[in-house]
């Protein structure tokens, strides 16, 4: 059996959880999540608990057992406690602007890149960092991932938007000539 599968998960009495027709919801103060459930796992609330249980012993049903169970748990920990990302910035001249629900960053291209914050999602921007801030994990990391993608952290002089806390390993570059 799977050990993070099997873990039951609690929450709290300020938590809500329904489960209709093979989707799970889960409420709580930061918000409403909610997913499907994959039809060979079951999941039974009892007394401020989560447990889900395989309905088979296939090989698939065994990895999808730890995920749900730690989707799930995300869920919960989510419309709790909430999750957030900072991402960084440096190099001359590289920034962020908020614009309403855009965000405007100024990375050494020819021109200004505009993104528009997803519903669920909250930024708050300062000159060189962003903090984003949501109920949904797996939302927030997809969003900063894009973010990030826009201009990677080279390992030469380590310009470019980094996540807080990311160590960047750095390059000589150039050796000088004898």
């Amino acid at each position: 059996m799977s050990r993070i599968g099997k873990k039951p998960i609690p929450f709290g009495p300020k938590v809500e959880v329904a489960l209709q027709n093979e989707v799970i919801r889960v409420k709580g103060p930061k918000g409403v999540l909610e997913r499907p459930l994959h039809p060979k796992l079951a999941v039974k609330v009892e007394n401020n608990t989560i447990v889900v249980e395989r309905k088979d012993e296939e090989k698939k049903t065994k990895a999808l057992h730890g995920l749900y169970r730690m989707l799930i748990h995300n869920m919960v920990v989510g419309v709790t406690e909430g999750f957030s990302k900072v991402l960084d910035v440096k190099g001359t001249g590289y920034k962020f602007e908020q614009k309403g629900n855009k965000i405007s960053f100024l990375l050494g291209f020819s021109h200004p890149v505009e993104l528009e914050v997803p519903k669920g999602i909250t930024a708050e921007v300062k000159q060189n960092e962003i903090t984003l801030v949501s109920a949904d994990k797996q939302l927030l990391g997809d969003f900063a991932a894009k973010i990030r993608a826009l201009r990677p952290v080279e390992p030469y002089k380590a310009k470019g938007i980094s996540y807080r806390g990311e160590v960047v390993r750095r390059k000589a570059g150039k050796a000088a000539a004898k």
